[in-house]
């Protein structure tokens, strides 16, 4: 304190007359002006904690940092599960200077996303993602533009097969190919990332673009590479930190500089395929997702309101493919160690596959009914891996009573999946792969109400009855023809993913298929 005050008797000692004097307090102006904006901005989160309305109680946040402190030891999804255990199923929290509501297991979740479906139907801030898209595609934009986009998309997917028998018969043939693929591994050791990703995304391709690529095409593997890097990149905690700061990690170099990039590259990919099409489009015969989109560009290209335009295509495009490529193939990853960590499992779901479906052909959707243990352990992969955990955010569309609170219009909310699918009030052993969870006492099929892999209410991934085709008819269909095994003992086989993020990633691994 002696220095300082000897500094300061200098630094006034320095001034003289008027001049000295003006200086002075403009220094001493200064400084209270900092200190008044500091403590303004400690006053404003304080009120946004507290509430505008009634918030939900939640750690008391810093300037800027927000609750960043809570967060920074852990991986964002177990830091908040962690949080929750402390101020319960509601709360709040600030991600950096965004202040968000989050939710915690699966009442909570239920009561939202199902119950007040239409209040929590807005899509929230999610800054990966919307920096690419500015609220143009179908999974991030909102209002009247979401449901137009949503309406007129979930009419054109089912008439090009959605949930019917054609989709069906695609996933059949491209089965097929990936089967004949295997085979060329001839028992050695492979890694399945691009072999079931390339598969998985020939299904939303055709029908996209109206037909399937070949397995070396140069467009299939670079959709392949952009989708799968940009999920990795988003999952780890660069993407987490780019989504709580974007307009600082803007400047910042890292690996979220190639998440724009990728982005730009999937978007000319789109943009060719889209001008192909333009060339060669016959209004009264469409071939497929673009061809239907073009022409109802074209039927409102005198409505100043339309919300059907190149961007609103091209990036509802990306969003199709990301969410038909990425979701399907990493639970297909998942499912493959797990088969292989718990041999009996697969072994019995091989013996109700020789049972039901035989050698002689291929399983089909029809068989489901008959295959009560296998559909069990598929919506337990899908439970287990969680390949979703945080879900994508929501917003309140406007002033919500929720559970005693006010949330006030335009907050955002998170879900935290996790805690719906390990919830210990609907899965006896949450924690342990069990495929009993979906089983009822007679050993017939039992759907949990606490199943949300697909999110829930308004927001119910549009794809979701196509995922769950492609679950059934591939796993059956590999599981017909070929025996996983692992590299390692069954017993190091470790499930737990290795980052969460916008994704549960797989540990990489590899694997040996033998034929039966």
């Amino acid at each position: 304190m002696a220095s300082l005050r000897w500094c300061f008797t200098q630094r006034v000692a320095s001034y003289s007359g008027v001049g000295a004097i003006a200086a002075f307090a403009m220094a001493i102006l200064s400084i209270a002006i900092l200190l008044l904006l500091l403590a303004l901005t400690c006053l404003i989160l304080t009120l946004n904690s507290r509430g505008k309305g009634r918030m939900p109680p939640g750690p008391r946040p810093l300037p800027v940092l927000g609750n960043l402190l809570q967060l920074r030891n852990q991986d964002m999804l177990t830091s908040l599960t962690k949080l929750s255990e402390e101020y319960g199923s509601v709360y709040t929290v600030h991600l950096g200077p965004r202040r968000v509501v989050v939710l915690s297991g699966y009442q909570a979740v239920k009561e939202a996303l199902v119950d007040q479906g239409e209040e929590f139907s807005g899509r929230g801030n999610y800054p990966v993602f919307f920096n690419f898209t500015k609220g143009n595609g179908i999974a991030f934009s909102n209002g009247d533009r979401w449901k137009a986009l949503r309406r007129f998309s979930v009419q054109i997917l089912r008439n090009f097969g959605m949930g019917k028998r054609s989709i069906e018969e695609r996933i059949l043939e491209e089965g097929k190919f990936l089967l004949a693929e295997l085979r060329k591994m001839e028992g050695e050791p492979f890694d399945p990332t691009f072999v079931l990703s390339r598969s998985v995304s020939n299904i939303i391709c055709s029908v996209i673009f109206g037909s399937r690529f070949d397995y070396d095409d140069e467009r299939l593997l670079t959709i392949v590479s952009l989708i799968n890097a940009n999920f990795q990149i988003m999952s780890s905690p660069w993407g987490e930190m780019y989504n709580i700061f974007p307009s600082l990690l803007d400047w910042v170099p890292g690996p979220h500089k190639r998440l724009f990039q990728n982005f730009g590259r999937m978007k000319d990919l789109i943009a060719c395929s889209v001008r192909d099409h333009q060339a060669s489009l016959d209004p009264t015969s469409p071939r497929d997702f673009i061809d239907c989109f073009l022409t109802k560009m074209a039927q409102e290209k005198q409505d100043p309101l339309s919300h059907f335009y190149m961007d609103t295509l091209l990036m509802t495009t990306h969003n199709l493919l990301f969410g038909g490529t990425e979701t399907v193939g990493t639970t297909l990853r998942h499912a493959f160690l797990a088969l292989m960590k718990y041999p009996k499992v697969q072994v019995r779901v091989q013996e109700e596959i020789d049972r039901v479906v035989g050698r002689t052909r291929l399983p089909a959707l029809e068989d489901r009914l008959a295959m009560p243990y296998a559909d069990a352990v598929i919506h337990e992969v899908q439970r287990f891996a969680n390949v979703i955990p945080l879900n994508l955010p929501h917003r309140v569309i406007r002033d919500t009573a929720y559970r005693g609170f006010l949330l006030p219009k335009g907050t955002d909310i998170i879900t935290l999946l996790n805690t719906v699918h390990y919830d210990p009030s609907q899965f006896l052993t949450p924690q342990e792969f069990n495929p009993e969870h979906f089983l009822d006492a007679n050993k017939s099929f039992k759907k949990s109400p606490a199943f949300m892999p697909f999110s829930a209410g308004r927001r119910l991934c549009l794809g979701e009855s196509l995922a769950r085709m492609e679950l059934f008819l591939y796993l059956t269909t590999i599981l017909q023809s070929f025996s996983l095994q692992p590299l390692v003992a069954p017993e190091d086989i470790d499930l737990t993913p290795l980052s969460s993020g916008l994704g549960n990633l797989p540990r990489p691994f590899q694997l040996c298929v033998r034929a039966r």
